[in-house]
């Protein structure tokens, strides 16, 4: 069976067969390809919007390509698989994880489907009133964006610069809180330099700052990016989705780039603005699903902070609007219409 997770939360592959070492009790998706059938009792799947159409990649050997989906191997591999997803963490071409998806795969196979709604939430607080408002904001949820009125488990603030965010959240890092910057995928991604500093990729302005470090290894005293949202070293880099998604920190900052725009009265995707390779071509990511992926990107991105975020948008027009509506004057309710 599987958890429709409104509320995203920290959970773990488990094994109750206590004789296995502590490091199998931690897998990929793509890890069960040769696995025995109910070789578990449980599997809790985290992240599942992320399941790919088949576990194949690069690197695997022949004899596991055969086309059996991923989402069939990774049923196989337990009594109880546990499916713990939000449709709205979909952000790369390919990603099969749907409630739809897994539901009629389960079906056809004849298992006994159970939805559970998670109605409590651990990420931005708790504040139900803060992840409305994201994916009210985001055209994720009708009825159009919302007033933010506040509340006492979560701030929220839009910068007047890149500058500024970065200023607030220094004082909150220096304070002894955990904090980070993400950026929509709107500025090329430079390989380190010879001399092991990272190219300062991310400009608005006069300001400049790196990605960062792209691969598993850390570079020049940045860490890898597996440990970018923990290692104090990881701050002053700018973090994108595919480093920032599954992970938490007190104080989010997020950049909005020329990608996401507000025009009139309506959010505008310009897909000439971003710079993430695995949407540059029309064949595989269609207008329409690259407008889906995009606003899910900054789903993602707007709820990774624990205590408060921080938005910054590169344009002015959208900066302007983001204002309004977080406005302490505000009293709340549909301010803006469309989507």
């Amino acid at each position: 069976f599987f958890f429709n997770d409104t509320a995203t939360t920290e959970i773990y592959t488990l094994s109750l067969h206590d004789a296995l070492p502590i490091w199998s009790l931690f897998k990929y998706f793509n890890q069960f390809s040769d696995a025995d059938r109910n070789g578990l009792d449980v599997l809790i799947l985290d992240e599942a919007h992320r399941i790919r159409e088949t576990s194949a990649g690069r690197f695997t050997p022949a004899r596991f390509r055969t086309g059996r989906s991923q989402v069939d191997e990774l049923m196989a591999a337990a009594r109880v698989p546990v499916f713990l997803l939000d449709e709205n963490q979909v952000v790369k071409p390919g990603e099969m994880g749907t409630v739809r998806e897994i539901e009629e795969h389960a079906l056809g196979l004849g298992a006994r489907v159970q939805r559970i709604s998670l109605d409590s939430y651990f990420r931005c607080g708790g504040s139900e009133a803060y992840l409305e408002w994201v994916d009210r904001l985001l055209g994720l949820e009708p009825g159009g964006p919302l007033g933010w009125c506040g509340d006492p488990a979560f701030d929220v603030r839009i910068a007047d610069s890149p500058y500024e965010m970065e200023r607030i959240l220094r004082e909150r890092l220096e304070a002894g809180y955990g904090a980070r910057m993400a950026a929509g995928y709107c500025w090329p991604w430079s390989d380190p330099r010879s001399d092991g500093t990272l190219v300062p990729d991310v400009v608005i302005g006069d300001w400049t700052r790196p990605w960062n470090v792209r691969g598993e290894r850390a570079v020049g005293g940045s860490p890898p990016a597996a440990l970018w949202a923990t290692d104090p070293a990881g701050f002053g880099q700018v973090g994108c989705v595919y480093t920032a998604q599954g992970f938490e920190y007190d104080w989010n900052g997020v950049i909005i780039g020329p990608d996401l725009v507000w025009r009139d009265d309506r959010w505008v995707l310009i897909r000439s603005a971003n710079k993430d390779p695995n949407f540059r071509s029309r064949a595989t990511v269609s207008d329409p699903q690259f407008d889906r992926l995009i606003r899910n990107v900054y789903k993602v991105l707007l709820t990774r902070g624990m205590m408060g975020t921080l938005i910054y948008s590169a344009d002015a027009e959208t900066r302007a609007v983001l204002q309004s509506l977080t406005s302490r004057a505000l009293l709340g309710g549909a301010l803006l219409s469309h989507p």
